[in-house]
């Protein structure tokens, strides 16, 4: 670690952050290409099948993280992330020849390597910053992440072009040799440019290096990652069929949007580091998991209409229904005696002859249309309490794209701040291990990017929502916030006992 920034610490954190943004486009590469595929029909895919090619690549990029920043400590992040680029490129390319899900997995299990880059960055630009200025070295590295709004936002544009919009569909094949040509180019690019740099644990042997994996911390601090990076990866990828599916958008449109999630949250992620810096990473993260909570609470009421059983008409007094008409049912009373009294008649509000088009408007609340219909016929007897006609309410909820893109969006930023404000946590508590414990904090994190996926596509499976997997985000911010507020209740009874008597009342 350098006691300051000097214009060399600049240059490696520039082509750390440029490798960074080419991998992690790489990384969410299927998050296009496979709903393209799916959508064109070349592959007969389910939910589950997608979201387990959505998830290999992030398994891979998850799995390997932790060997990853060990040998960035061990051996420097030159050799290292040069050595990744061009390893990646290799399956990258072989995936312009799979037919078949099977090759596909493999191919991206192979190409999901490239999510390693996350932990070699980390630990190769901690090196390079003193501890006071690591927080915003480290918040403009993760600006990469900015390569997964890349891809949805030209990858989808590409396609179309190279398979001449359809027209000839296994020109789709081509984009993953740009990729792999893109990587090899980083990778020559790295090597010439980069210096070498080794932290002071280098020396330790690889037991010594997993010693801070003991600490519950590092556990804690992954399960926040889990949050704030897995979940930002998963829906990186799972916003295309969401937005396509949902609001039945072209794939093109569907990318778009998808980019306003990611494009933000990875530029935002150096503010965040700033943040860090300024106000202490712990208390960055209560305001990002606090909002992470009411975000995903606001959109996970589903896209509906509902048709449900509203105020009826029903009969004052026994009697015998004389007419049914558009918008009366008129009833002859009778006494108890069987006098007659007279007729009377029971207006209802009928059916309106065409539906109103809720999706031509913008509505923020729910919109309403009741009507009755009768449900009894002239010449039939009646008993007093009887329903003459049922009412119906129709209740439709627009969940507008454009106040969803924008909740999105807000989201996205918002993970963006709590991913800088863990990894601001890091070099605090473990100045020397940067690389190891930032890698298992990686792994649980891009775990986090795996797991969605698989569970996304379950959960639709078994509920037939889109939204329920913004449940499922819900659930999980809760449990992060819950977690994140007894530590520091426990740590504020410990350093100040007496200050948390009096405060407890």
């Amino acid at each position: 670690m350098l006691e300051v920034a000097t214009l060399k610490s600049h240059k490696i954190l520039f082509l750390n952050t440029l490798a960074f943004t080419v991998c992690f486009g790489a990384w969410m590469f299927n998050g296009v290409l496979v709903t393209f595929l799916v959508d064109n029909q070349v592959f007969n895919w389910g939910p589950v099948q997608v979201g387990w090619l959505l998830g290999i690549p992030v398994l891979t990029g998850s799995l390997f993280r932790l060997p990853a920043g060990m040998l960035t400590d061990k051996f420097g992040g030159k050799p290292v992330f040069g050595a990744l680029l061009f390893l990646c490129a290799i399956p990258m390319y072989l995936l312009s020849r799979a037919d078949s899900f099977n090759s596909f997995a493999l191919c991206s299990f192979g190409f999901g390597l490239a999510g390693v880059s996350f932990s070699i960055g980390i630990a190769f630009t901690s090196v390079w910053y003193p501890r006071e200025r690591q927080g915003t070295a480290l918040g403009v590295f993760g600006a990469g992440n900015a390569g997964a709004a890349l891809t949805t936002l030209f990858a989808p544009t590409m396609l179309n072009r190279l398979t001449n919009n359809g027209a000839n569909i296994e020109g789709w094949r081509q984009l993953p040799v740009y990729y792999a040509l893109i990587l090899v180019a980083m990778g020559v690019i790295f090597l010439l440019f980069s210096e070498n740099r080794k932290p002071a644990s280098s020396g330790k042997s690889f037991s010594q290096m997993l010693t801070p994996l003991k600490h519950v911390r590092v556990w804690r601090f992954g399960l926040y990652y889990f949050l704030v990076f897995g979940c930002f990866v998963a829906f990186s990828q799972w916003l295309v069929p969401y937005f396509v599916n949902v609001y039945y958008l072209p794939l093109v449109t569907a990318g778009l949007f998808a980019s306003m999630f990611s494009l933000p949250s990875g530029v935002i992620r150096a503010l965040g580091g700033w943040m860090s810096d300024r106000f202490g990473g712990r208390q960055i993260m209560y305001w990002v998991l606090g909002a992470s909570t009411i975000i995903s609470l606001m959109v996970l009421v589903p896209r509906m209409e509902i048709q449900s059983p509203g105020r009826g008409v029903m009969a004052k007094r026994a009697g015998v229904v004389q007419a049914v008409t558009a918008g009366s049912v008129v009833v002859k009373e009778l006494k108890s005696s069987s006098a007659v009294l007279g007729d009377q008649s029971y207006p209802f509000k009928a059916k309106p002859e065409v539906l109103e088009k809720f999706d031509d408007r913008m509505l923020i609340l729910p919109g309403k249309q009741t009507w009755q219909e009768p449900v009894v016929t002239p010449g039939q007897t009646v008993k007093k309490k009887e329903l003459l006609a049922r009412g119906v309410t129709r209740i439709f909820f627009q969940a507008n794209v454009w106040i969803f893109a924008v909740l999105v969006l807000v989201l996205g930023s918002i993970w963006g701040i709590g991913k800088a404000a863990v990894y601001k946590l890091i070099p605090d508590y473990f100045p020397e291990e940067v690389g190891v414990v930032g890698g298992m904090v990686g792994v649980i994190g891009g775990l986090g990017g795996f797991v969605c996926p698989i569970v996304f596509g379950y959960l639709l499976e078994w509920t037939g929502l889109w939204s329920s997997c913004w449940m499922f985000m819900f659930a999980l911010s809760v449990a992060c916030l819950v977690s994140l507020h007894y530590v520091v209740q426990k740590m504020m009874k410990e350093k100040h006992p007496k200050d948390m008597r009096v405060f407890e009342g």
